[in-house]
């Protein structure tokens, strides 16, 4: 199974994006999806959002609210949907399979004026 994000790019304060991930293989015995993120400078890659193959999602508190995560079993993608970007929302967003530790290349999103 690989996995492919894409749709980062520099943003302004309070803009959007759509991140996508294209997964090769079937996703439907995946239970979990996922988003982490690695800030500028730091090793650790953070939890963003998880969706469970059920569809129910979870998020980390700073993104409630402001990002949606959704997934599409027939089509093999996972979507992440980030609204109000703030600067400290710059990272490199990568998608994975976090039970499984399939991870894909992350995607750069730059949040900056």
């Amino acid at each position: 199974v690989q996995l492919q994000a894409s749709g980062g790019g520099l943003v302004q304060p309070g803009g959007s994006l759509r991140l996508s991930c294209v997964v090769s293989g079937s996703m439907s015995s995946i239970n979990v999806m996922g988003w982490y993120r690695q800030a500028p400078g730091k090793t650790q890659r953070d939890l963003v959002a998880t969706i469970t193959i059920a569809g129910r999602p979870d998020y980390v508190d700073s993104v409630k609210g402001r990002f949606t995560i959704s997934r599409d079993n027939a089509k093999n993608m996972v979507y992440l949907q980030m609204k109000s970007l703030e600067s400290e929302d710059t990272a490199v967003y990568y998608c994975c399979a976090p039970e499984l530790n399939y991870w894909g290349k992350g995607t750069l999103v730059t949040v900056s004026s």
